[in-house]
């Protein structure tokens, strides 16, 4: 028997990652994470909309107007992205002095700015302030491209110190924030080595025939497939970890019950008969 399935991989991967993407917000709103991610749980629900975007609403627009709405959506994910690093940074380092947030914002942003600055080329000056609606669309193209490798960097750098240091700051292995960082360094390393391979065969790769081309193509949709998967991968990573509670949350929790029932307590108690003896009163 001969099953005929008319999905392609790109189809099935599509569907999954959004499947993923309603569970883990399922799980942030249910397990009460999204109050303390807020700009996390945002940057899932807006990978969501991009995903409904890109698949259901572009195809029913022109291609200049669908082109404008997705750049646009991908500038905000680029800021509500950098918002989320700081989120993340704030609630592992919370620990730390000041002096030890200023060492390690500037030596993260240096390492950002650097490989911003030479991966890739930049645009020349009229081409970004020119005002035709070409113009504005490659500077929104930059604006996704340059921010994504700047938030990608400062996300790896994140995750790389949050394993070494959480621990000692308040971001200990099993606590959410060192895990979402985890995840997010995985998928960013990954994002950027899927890139910079793309950027390598690209260059060193001379087209003669139109086999040469189709197996170029193929291989690179191997590659972002394969990308899809361990992002796929990172998110039942997120969902599995941030369902269960972190080491120490139900004591935490038991000890401000007790602080409240405390007072509840006191309030509940019978004050005692005062004596009528006279000498015991004296």
């Amino acid at each position: 028997m001969h099953f005929n399935f008319d999905f392609s991989a790109s189809q099935i991967l599509w569907t999954l990652t959004f499947a993923a993407l309603l569970v883990l917000l399922v799980v942030l709103l249910g397990r009460d994470r999204a109050r303390r991610f807020p700009w996390f749980t945002a940057s899932i629900a807006m990978m969501g909309l991009l995903l409904l975007t890109t698949e259901l609403m572009l195809p029913k627009f022109s291609r200049i107007t669908g082109t404008l709405i997705f750049l646009a959506l991908s500038d905000l994910d680029v800021l509500i992205v950098l918002m989320v690093v700081v989120e993340l940074a704030r609630r592992a380092f919370r620990g730390v002095g000041q002096l030890g947030w200023m060492i390690g914002t500037l030596a993260l942003l240096c390492v950002a700015a650097a490989v911003l600055a030479f991966w890739g080329p930049w645009p020349s000056w009229s081409t970004v302030t020119a005002t035709s609606e070409l113009a504005t669309i490659r500077l929104m193209d930059m604006i996704v491209d340059k921010g994504n490798l700047f938030t990608g960097v400062l996300t790896i750098g994140l995750g790389v110190l949050v394993t070494l240091f959480g621990r000692r700051y308040g971001g200990g292995w099993h606590s959410h924030a060192q895990r979402i960082a985890i995840g997010l360094s995985t998928a960013s390393l990954a994002q950027l080595t899927l890139r910079g391979t793309l950027q390598a065969i690209g260059m060193h790769t001379h087209i003669q025939t139109q086999a040469d081309y189709e197996r170029l193509v193929g291989l690179r949709d191997k590659l972002i497939h394969a990308n899809n998967v361990l992002y796929l991968c990172v998110m039942a990573w997120w969902i599995a970890c941030l369902w269960v509670d972190e080491p120490g949350a139900a004591s935490v929790a038991e000890g401000e019950a007790d602080s409240l029932g405390a007072p509840e307590a006191v309030a509940n108690e019978e004050p005692k008969a005062e004596s009528s003896d006279p000498d015991a009163q004296n």
